[in-house]
């Protein structure tokens, strides 16, 4: 169950770092501003919000990822904890996605799901 709790979490933490590289440096370019359902104006406007915001994702993948590291190398309660500090911010923050905007679901769950799966099978393991 470890296992597959490390290979949802790594998933997760690939989720957020594919949304800072959206937020952070691609956030005015057409494909993302699709994505994000944007227009060129819009994006323009938010831009330094969304880099910053950016790079809160980074920093939750990251902090995943060493976690990850911790339990692979036997540091288990440290890796749980930092585990559900990280990834339990990317669950809360799909939770806030989603009840501050209902038509929001589908992002949310993007964001929310794999780390949500990974600390449950982290916490059953």
């Amino acid at each position: 169950m470890t296992t597959l709790a490390y290979v949802l979490l790594a998933l997760a933490a690939l989720v957020h770092c594919y949304i800072f590289w959206l937020e952070s440096f691609a956030w005015t370019s057409r494909k993302t501003r699709a994505i994000f359902g944007t227009t060129a104006e819009q994006a323009q406007t938010t831009k330094q919000l969304a880099y910053n915001q950016g790079f809160y994702n980074l920093f939750l993948a990251v902090g995943t990822a060493i976690a990850i590291v911790l339990g692979l190398t036997g540091h288990h309660p440290v890796s749980t904890a930092v585990a559900l500090v990280s990834a339990g911010s990317m669950v809360a923050a799909a939770l806030v996605l989603v009840l501050s905007d209902r038509s929001k679901l589908q992002p949310a769950a993007i964001q929310g799901v794999l780390p949500a799966l990974g600390l449950v099978a982290l916490l059953l393991g």
